[in-house]
C-alpha cells in the first residue's frame, strides 16, 4: 500500500512542473514604434526654371524694341540637406540649405531705330544674351503626412526662406554690328517661397524614402552694369524679373529617436 501511495506522489511531483509550464503565459511585449522627434534629411533633384521677364534700362531707347526670345534657364541638379521635428502622425516641420547647380540661360531680341515707307520696323540689329544662374537656399518648411497606407505616406507642405540668386558668365553678343559685352556677377538676397507635394515610404522604423515635388518662387535676380569689349560701351545692369521652378527630389529622412 505504501509503495503505491509513494509512486503516485512522485507522479504528481514530476507532473506539476510541466503542468504549470504549459499553463504559463508571458505577457506581450509592447513594440514601440517612434512618432515624433528629431530627423535628418537629405536630397538631391532636378530643377525645371522658368523666367517671368527680362528687363533692361534701354530697352525703351530705340523706338521699336522686340524681344524674339524672351529668355529662359535650362534644368540643373539640385541637392540638400537639413534638420527637422516630427511632433505627431501628421505633423512635421523642418529646416533646409540647398545649393541649385548653374542653370544655363539664353535670349534675343531686336531692335530699329526707323521704319519704312510703310511704317514699318527697319530691324538693325540683334543682341544674343546667355549666361548661366545659380541660388543657395534657405528655407524653413511645414509638411502634413496625409495617413498611412503599409507605410506609405503622402504629404503636402509650404515653405519660406531666402535665396542667394547669382548670374554669372553674362554675356551680349550683337552680330551684325560685331559687338560684344559682358557683366560681372551681383548675388542678391531675395524672399522665396514654396509648395511641396510628395510621398515617403517607410523603409525601416526609423529610415524614411522621400520622393518630392516643389514649385519655388525665387524671387529676382541681375548682373552688375554691361561693358563692351574695349570699355567704351557702358549700360546699366539686367534684370531677371520673377524666377520660378518646378523640382523634382528624391532623399531619405532618418528619424533619431
Amino acid at each position: 500500500m505504501k509503495k503505491h501511495i509513494l509512486a503516485l506522489a512522485a507522479a504528481v511531483c514530476v507532473g506539476t512542473p510541466v503542468a504549470a509550464a504549459d499553463l504559463y503565459v508571458a505577457d506581450p511585449v509592447p513594440v514601440v514604434v517612434p512618432t515624433g522627434g528629431w530627423y535628418l534629411r537629405g536630397y538631391m533633384g532636378m530643377s525645371n526654371q522658368q523666367l517671368g521677364s527680362l528687363e533692361h534700362a534701354d530697352f525703351s531707347i530705340p523706338p521699336y524694341h522686340e524681344l524674339v526670345d524672351e529668355g529662359g534657364f535650362g534644368s540643373a541638379p539640385l541637392a540638400g540637406v537639413g534638420v527637422g521635428y516630427q511632433f505627431n502622425d501628421w505633423l512635421r516641420m523642418d529646416g533646409i540649405v540647398e545649393y541649385r547647380g548653374k542653370a544655363d540661360f539664353a535670349a534675343l531680341d531686336r531692335y530699329a531705330f526707323q521704319t519704312d515707307a510703310n511704317g514699318n520696323p527697319i530691324w538693325e540689329g540683334t543682341d544674343d544674351y546667355d549666361g548661366a544662374k545659380s541660388e543657395w537656399l534657405l528655407m524653413a518648411n511645414a509638411y502634413v503626412d496625409i495617413g498611412d497606407w503599409n507605410g506609405i505616406v503622402p504629404y503636402v507642405g509650404a515653405g519660406i526662406g531666402a535665396s542667394r540668386n547669382t548670374i554669372s558668365g553674362f554675356r551680349d553678343i550683337n552680330v551684325p554690328r560685331l559687338g560684344v559685352a559682358s557683366a560681372e556677377s551681383d548675388p542678391t538676397w531675395n524672399f522665396a517661397w514654396a509648395l511641396h507635394a510628395g510621398v515617403g515610404y517607410k523603409a525601416t522604423e526609423r529610415l524614411t524614402v522621400d520622393v518630392g515635388y516643389s514649385y519655388l518662387n525665387l524671387g529676382d535676380a541681375k548682373t552688375k552694369e554691361i561693358r563692351s569689349y574695349d570699355g567704351q560701351y557702358v549700360i546699366g545692369p539686367m534684370h531677371f524679373k520673377d524666377i520660378t521652378s518646378h523640382d523634382f527630389k528624391l532623399g531619405m529622412r532618418y528619424a533619431l529617436q
